[in-house]
Order: C-alpha cells, then sequence, then structure tokens
C-alpha cells in the first residue's frame, strides 16, 4: 500500500483508505460480521474471496448499472474505488425466506412490504427473488424497510437504480446458484447509482 494513504476508518470487514481527492482503497480483511456483530475467529483468506466475488458481480452488472470499481490491486483484498456519496440504505435481495425477512413474514404475511403467499416455512425458496432493503444502520441492527420508504429517502430515480440489484440474481439463478440473500450497499455520483457487494 502506498505511503500516502490516509486510513478513514474501519468497518466491519473493510478498512477504508485515501488514495487522494477522488479515490479510495478498500480492503477486505479475514473478519466475519453475522447479525451485525464481528466474530472473534477470522476465516483466512476470507478477504480475497470476497473481493473476488465483489468483482466478479460488478463485472456482470456494469452494464446495468455502474459502479464505483477502478481496480483491484495484486494483494486479491484490495479494491481501487471512485469516492462517492454513501446512501443511507442497504439493498437486500432474497430468494429464499430466512433470517429478518422470516421473522416479519411470521407477524405480517409479507417482507419489506412484499406480500408473500400463506404457509411458508422458513427457509422456503421464495416464487421470485424479492427487493428487501434495509437501513443502513451505523451502529445496532439494520432495519428492514419498505421500497415506498426507500423512494422517501433518496427519490424514485435512485431508489429504482438501486433496485436493479435483483439483475444480478438472474444472473446467479442461470448459472445454477441458489441465492438466499444478497446484499448490497449503495452510493451516488453526479449521474447514477453504485454498489459495493458484500
Amino acid at each position: 500500500m502506498s505511503d500516502t494513504a490516509v486510513h478513514l476508518g474501519s468497518g466491519k470487514v473493510r478498512e477504508l483508505y485515501a488514495l487522494d481527492d477522488d479515490r479510495l482503497l478498500l480492503v477486505a480483511s479475514d473478519r466475519i460480521s453475522t447479525f451485525d456483530v464481528v466474530l472473534p475467529t477470522e476465516i483466512p483468506d476470507k478477504g480475497r474471496v470476497l473481493t473476488g466475488l465483489s468483482a466478479f458481480w460488478f463485472a456482470q452488472t456494469r452494464d446495468v448499472v455502474p459502479n464505483h470499481l477502478l481496480g483491484l490491486r495484486p494483494d486479491g483484498r484490495s479494491t481501487e474505488c471512485r469516492r462517492l456519496e454513501m446512501l443511507p440504505i442497504e439493498c437486500v435481495v432474497r430468494g429464499y425466506l430466512s433470517g429478518s425477512g422470516y421473522k416479519e413474514y411470521v407477524k405480517t404475511g409479507a417482507v419489506c412490504g412484499s406480500r408473500l403467499p400463506a404457509g411458508l416455512r422458513e427457509s422456503d425458496r421464495l416464487p421470485e427473488p424479492i427487493f428487501t432493503p434495509s437501513t443502513k444502520a451505523v451502529s445496532g441492527h439494520d432495519e428492514n424497510i419498505s421500497f415506498a420508504r426507500v423512494v422517501e429517502m433518496v427519490g424514485k430515480e435512485t431508489a429504482e437504480a438501486a433496485r436493479t440489484y435483483e439483475a444480478g440474481i438472474a444472473v446467479a439463478t442461470r448459472a445454477g446458484n441458489h441465492h438466499a440473500r444478497g446484499e448490497l450497499g449503495n452510493a451516488l455520483d453526479s449521474l447514477t447509482a453504485r454498489g459495493e457487494a458484500r
């Protein structure tokens, strides 16, 4: 890493550095985060795997929505990115009913405002993937919100751009992958929404 990189902060699994006024360096660690808690045991090379998955999805979806990725570093865990303004939402797509989505379904019959068929059990495959956004909590747990709430928070055009992550699920399904849940943190530049795969 360059001596000119300035450490800006630590996330649950990534370290963030400023390279200059326009570029950031995101370094994926081997830390594990589950239900918004960082666990004490790391998984060797998890950061490299996470970075490889992110690079794959950025390549697969760049024609749907441009992204912030400028390049991958030789260490396999670092990405050089454009500096953007983060949105206050997480874009989650679910292919299966699990976690907080299942809890919400049991209470209301819906997840993030999307009505689902009666009688679904935990971890059942959904008829089709659904967009289930949440808040992006600085501390504590993210909270599920409806698409209407996303529109209130960021505007209709930005909300629709953020929702494009569903296109990635189609790519995964064609490749034979069963996608339980995927998450995308979005950011804006002056033209479009861009994302960071988790």
